[in-house]
C-alpha cells in the first residue's frame, strides 16, 4: 500500500512540474485572477516584456478593490486617481482577451465571491490572485493562495510559479457549535489562542465534525481568515455539499463530465494515518461569539471576556479601551456587514433575521455591502433589502472598498466600527477608524443596541 498523504500532498505532486532543488518546486497554475488595484500594472508589464498570456481562458479580473459601493456607481470612485485604475485594467484586460468582470456588470463582484459563484474555483486545482484573502476558494477542496504582481506576471506567461512546499497542519474542530456561534467565531478563537502567527509557513487543512457541518458559505469564512493565521492557505476536503454546490455552475463540469470529475474529486482526502507537521484541536461547544479588541484578529476575545489584563500599550490606546476592560457593552459609532469573509447569501439571512422588526440605535451609521451583485440579486428576491432598510441600515453594491480603505469612502473619523471584516489593523477602515471584527450576527445585533451586544440575547 502507498504510504498516506494528506489532501495538500495529493493536489501539489499532482502539479508539480519539476523539482527545483532546496525544498522549492515549479507547480503548475489551474486559475489566475486580477483585480483592477493591481492589474493593469501586471498585464501592461507583461505586454512591455513582448510576453503574451498563455492561456487566457485561465485568467479572470474582477473590479472589486477600488470601485465605490454606492447605487449609481461608474468609473467615479472617490479614491483619488481610481478612475484611472479602473480604466487602464479595463483596457488591459480586453487587450489581453481575458475574462473581465466590469463595474457595471451583473456580474460583478469580490474575486472571493464571484469565483465560486460561477465554479471557477474546483476541487484539486491550483489558484492564485494578488490579494492574500484568496485562501478563501481553499474550502472546495483546491490549493489557492494569494501572489505579488510580478508572481501573477509569471504565472500568466508561463502557466507555472516557482514555490517553496509549505509545511502541513491540521486544525480540528470537534464537537458541535452552540446556538449563534459562526465559523467567525471559529477562526477568531482559533486565532486568539494560537497567535496571529500560530500557521506560518504551513498549508492548513481544517477538519473534524463542526467543520463538516458547516455549509460552503460558513466553510469559506473558515478559509477566508486563514491568512490572518498566516497560513499559506487554509483547505477543507470536498464532500457531497461541494459537489451539490457545484453542480450546474457556468464555468464547473456539466453532464457526463461531471460525473467523471465527482469521482476524481472523491479522492481528494486526507488518508487516514497521515501525518501532518502540526496538528490543533479545539471543541467548538468552548466558542463563544468572538470580538477583537486590538490591532490584530489575535486580540480577540470572547463576547463575555474582557480586554486581559495584560494587554500591550499600543493596541489599548489604538482601540480606546483599557485593561481588564469588558467587552459587551462598548459603545459604538458605526456598524458594517460586508467583505469576502462574510459578505455571502446566508450572511445577510442570519443578520436581517434578528435586524427583522427591529432598528438600528440612534446615531449608528450602519451598511450592509453584499459580496457580490448576484448576492445582491438573491437577497433583494428574499427581501433582505427591505429588512435592513426598514431596520436603518444603507443597503450598497458590493465591492472592497468599505473594508479595504484605498483613500476613498469610509466612516467619521474617530469612529468605533463593529465589522463582519476580516482585519482590525490600524487604518484598515480608514484613518483614525478603530474596528471591532465580530460575526455579521454580532454586528446586528450591536448596531440594534448601540453598543457591542451578544447576538443570543436577541434570538432568544
Amino acid at each position: 500500500m502507498p504510504d498516506p498523504r494528506t489532501l495538500f500532498a495529493k493536489i501539489w505532486d499532482r502539479h508539480v512540474v519539476a523539482s527545483l532543488g532546496g525544498g522549492a518546486d515549479l507547480v503548475a497554475i489551474d486559475r489566475i485572477f486580477l483585480h483592477e488595484r493591481t492589474g493593469a500594472a501586471a498585464l501592461n508589464s507583461l505586454k512591455a516584456a513582448g510576453r503574451p498570456v498563455a492561456d487566457p481562458s485561465r485568467v479572470f479580473c474582477v473590479m472589486d478593490h477600488i470601485v465605490d459601493t454606492r447605487p449609481g456607481r461608474d468609473d467615479r470612485t472617490l479614491m483619488p486617481g481610481g478612475q484611472a485604475f479602473i480604466t487602464e485594467t479595463r483596457a488591459a484586460a480586453r487587450d489581453a482577451g481575458i475574462t473581465l468582470f466590469d463595474v457595471t456588470d451583473p456580474d460583478q463582484g469580490i474575486v472571493h465571491v464571484v469565483s465560486p459563484e460561477f465554479g471557477i474555483v474546483l476541487p484539486g486545482c491550483t489558484l492564485i490572485a494578488p490579494d492574500s484573502h484568496t485562501c478563501t476558494q481553499g474550502a472546495f477542496g483546491a490549493l489557492a493562495w494569494g501572489i505579488g504582481s510580478s508572481e501573477a506576471e509569471h504565472a500568466m506567461a508561463t502557466g507555472t510559479l516557482r514555490l517553496a512546499r509549505p509545511r502541513t497542519m491540521r486544525v480540528t474542530f470537534t464537537g458541535e457549535l452552540a446556538p449563534g456561534v459562526t465559523p467567525k467565531d471559529m477562526m477568531l478563537a482559533l486565532i486568539a489562542r494560537h497567535g496571529a502567527g500560530g500557521g506560518k509557513g504551513h498549508a492548513v487543512e481544517f477538519a473534524g465534525s463542526a467543520v463538516e457541518a458547516l455549509d460552503m458559505e460558513g466553510r469559506m469564512t473558515l478559509c477566508n481568515m486563514a491568512t490572518e493565521f498566516a497560513a499559506m492557505t487554509g483547505m477543507i476536503a470536498p464532500d457531497e455539499k461541494t459537489f451539490a454546490w457545484l453542480d450546474g455552475r457556468r464555468y464547473a463540469p456539466g453532464g457526463p463530465m461531471l460525473a467523471a470529475a465527482v469521482a476524481e474529486w472523491r479522492t481528494l482526502a486526507t488518508d487516514f494515518g497521515a501525518a501532518f507537521d502540526a496538528e490543533i484541536a479545539i471543541d467548538a461547544a468552548t466558542i463563544e461569539p468572538m470580538v477583537s479588541w486590538g490591532t490584530s484578529p489575535e486580540h480577540s476575545a470572547g463576547i463575555s471576556g474582557a480586554v486581559p489584563i495584560d494587554a500591550p500599550e499600543r493596541p489599548l490606546a489604538y482601540i480606546g479601551l483599557g485593561p481588564g476592560q469588558p467587552i459587551g457593552g462598548t459603545p459604538i459609532d458605526a456598524a458594517f456587514i460586508g467583505s469576502c469573509t462574510n459578505g455571502r447569501l446566508s450572511d445577510l439571512r442570519r443578520a436581517a433575521a434578528l435586524l427583522k422588526g427591529r432598528h438600528v440605535a440612534p446615531g449608528v451609521k450602519a451598511l450592509v455591502v453584499p459580496g457580490s451583485m448576484a448576492v445582491r440579486r438573491a437577497a433583494e428576491a428574499e427581501g433582505l433589502d427591505r429588512v435592513f432598510t426598514e431596520a436603518g441600515f444603507e443597503w450598497r453594491m458590493s465591492g472592497c472598498s468599505m473594508c479595504f480603505y484605498a483613500g476613498g469612502e469610509s466612516f467619521p473619523a474617530g469612529s468605533r466600527v463593529i465589522s463582519s471584516t476580516n482585519r482590525n489593523f490600524e487604518g484598515r477602515q480608514g484613518p483614525g477608524i478603530r474596528t471591532h471584527i465580530a460575526s455579521p450576527e454580532t454586528v446586528a445585533a450591536s448596531a440594534i443596541a448601540g453598543r457591542i451586544a451578544d447576538p443570543r440575547d436577541i434570538a432568544a
